[in-house]
């Protein structure tokens, strides 16, 4: 199924964003959003909570907040935490860190204490500003007792806490600073001091962000991105997807994320875009909320584009200004493409790939693809223009394939450890030097920790990470090629695919299976469906049916396939060969 484009429209969309941009400007993030905020004043920047923020807005925020922070005695390169829920207050508190030459950090919502301790320290943040309460997270509670932990204050050069209180939260610690302060103090800050600070900060190729892995194998890593990156990275995007000025883009994503900060808030700034922000929304909510804002384009996942195609009322609302989306962080199979085409009338639609040590996506599939290259594909190296290197080929980056333990490049077509270099690729890990020495060569190839190949089309094909290659009697399998087969099974929903320790063949295959609602499988289906698709040894050995509420997830959308790891080796050690029963992968 390919959807219908029309490409002389796509080419007078990218030349339009070439004309604003002959040359690339080199800009800090400040200087780049004082460009915007001044060309697009009463033009939305971001809709949320019923709340419009124009460009305007936005940049007297920025120098608000800038201006406080000097008064609270943020110096250049001083490092600034963020703890915050999806806010309207958000980007500009990221503008005015790079409008002072601070080294922003944006903190994942949903962390525990003892990883937000980790982070604190590690990061070496002198100032933290954060939200009493998200969610069921009591994070001011959580600081306090930090504070009162003489192990942490010995190791963390933490000097200042900002608080945002929330309506139904506790009484805020003494020690900490009222949000209410913390912004009175701008007015004691006069202009021409900011602009001094400004002239010692407008340099593109310093940190401007320090972004924390996931930290599913150990520790989280502080990926260092300069300002140069991130522009690279977003402006990139806004060329390969054609965005057009004053594109609308319904984002339901965590602003701590690279998803959200480079393909949303810093994409739509090249373009005097809105980005419509609504973050654990509901699938109703979210065609309410496309609807009300005529949204153009949707940044989703599979595991909240799904339920949103599912749901009984979609026909009901109008998605006639809809046509763009990009289902990114996990594959999704055939069948969900080609239903979000159908029921969403989407022209369209794309996937991606990248990660934070790229500053977010290094490659994309291309405008016009068929489902059937985009469900099997993630792309390949972005279209760059002016923000491109030649060496690249224009883009900003480059892949190879190289043998995963010897590090020795591939030939054309291998399967292998993905690797790539480029001008949006991070330089290293912040106070790691080890961890960099081991994925970062002299010549800047990072090493992915992904398999996959690239076709001879330049497309990649992932094959899934480098740890989860699993041997059966010595034959290497790729959980994603199994996944792919068993998705194509037309009762199946979505799946995952592990491997297990085994005494006869030292690994087998393990495969969590969701069937669509109101069909029935059995394992024996499953093995039935895959022996005439895939080598014996292949086949899953065991085979267990989930619900779809019960997938073990990341903040943002990813199934953790290290909990998959842990749920299935405890059924196996207690010889647990049945069903599903209800509630057990919530453990």
């Amino acid at each position: 199924m390919q959807t219908t484009v029309n490409q002389k429209n796509v080419a007078e969309r990218r030349q339009a964003l070439e004309n604003r941009f002959p040359i690339w400007p080199r800009d800090t993030i400040a200087s780049h959003f004082e460009k915007a905020c001044s060309q697009y004043k009463t033009k939305p920047f971001l809709y949320i909570s019923d709340v419009e923020v124009t460009y305007q807005n936005l940049w007297e925020k920025a120098v608000k907040y800038a201006k406080a922070f000097l008064k609270l005695g943020v110096r250049r390169r001083d490092h600034i935490a963020v703890l915050m829920d999806n806010h309207e207050d958000y980007p500009s508190l990221l503008i005015a860190s790079s409008m002072i030459g601070a080294v922003f950090i944006p903190l994942n919502a949903m962390l525990a204490k003892n990883e937000l301790s980790y982070l604190l320290q590690q990061s070496d943040s002198r100032f933290l500003i954060v939200q009493e309460t998200i969610k069921n997270k009591k994070h001011g509670m959580a600081i306090s007792e930090l504070l009162n932990t003489p192990e942490f204050m010995e190791n963390s050069p933490l000097e200042q806490v900002i608080s945002i209180p929330n309506e139904d939260a506790n009484p805020v610690d003494d020690r900490f600073q009222t949000w209410h302060d913390f912004v009175k103090g701008a007015h004691s800050i006069q202009d021409y001091k900011l602009k001094e600070k400004r002239n010692l900060a407008r340099y593109p190729d310093e940190v401007a962000i320090i972004m924390y892995t996931s930290g599913s194998t150990g520790n989280p890593k502080g990926v260092m991105l300069t300002d140069d990156m991130l522009l690279r990275c977003a402006y990139s995007t806004c060329i390969s997807r054609a965005i057009e000025e004053g594109r609308v883009t319904f984002a339901p994503l965590p602003f701590y994320h690279c998803f959200a900060i480079i393909e949303a808030i810093l994409a739509m700034s090249f373009v005097g875009g809105s980005m419509i922000s609504a973050l654990g929304a509901s699938p109703l909510a979210s065609l309410q909320l496309m609807e009300k804002y005529k949204a153009n384009d949707y940044l989703c996942v599979p595991s909240t584009l799904v339920p949103l195609l599912n749901h009984p009322r979609v026909s009901e609302y109008d998605l006639s200004n809809l046509f763009a989306m990009w289902c990114g962080a996990a594959a999704a199979p055939i069948p969900v493409w080609e239903k979000a085409v159908e029921v969403l009338g989407l022209s369209e639609v794309i996937t991606g790939y990248g990660q934070t040590e790229v500053s977010s996506s290094g490659v994309t599939t291309e405008i016009g693809d068929p489902v059937e290259r985009i469900s099997s594909r993630v792309g390949r190296p972005k279209l760059g223009g002016v923000s491109g290197m030649p060496e690249f080929n224009g883009s900003t980056v480059e892949y190879k394939t190289i043998d995963r333990d010897t590090g020795e490049d591939l030939p054309e077509g291998s399967i292998g450890e993905l690797a790539v270099r480029g001008v949006t690729v991070t330089h290293g890990y912040y106070n790691k030097p080890e961890e960099t020495a081991k994925v970062i060569d002299k010549d800047g190839w990072l090493r992915t920790g992904d398999v996959g190949r690239m076709d001879e089309n330049g497309y990649i094909q992932l094959l899934g990470r480098s740890k989860e290659l699993y041997k059966v009697s010595g034959e290497l399998v790729s959980p994603r090629e199994v996944e792919i087969v068993i998705s194509q099974h037309p009762s199946v929903n979505q799946v995952n695919v592990i491997g297990v320790p085994d005494k006869v063949t030292t690994e087998a295959g393990a495969a969590f299976v969701e069937v669509k609602s109101g069909e029935k499988l059995t394992r024996k289906d499953i093995v039935e469906w895959c022996s005439s698709r895939l080598a014996r040894f292949k086949i899953p050995r065991h085979v267990w049916f989930v619900e779809p509420a019960d997938w073990p997830m990341t903040s943002t959308g990813k199934v953790q396939k290290f909990r998959l790891q842990e749920i299935a080796e405890e059924r196996l050690k207690t010889r647990k060969r049945s069903w599903y029963s209800k509630g057990e992968l919530r453990k």
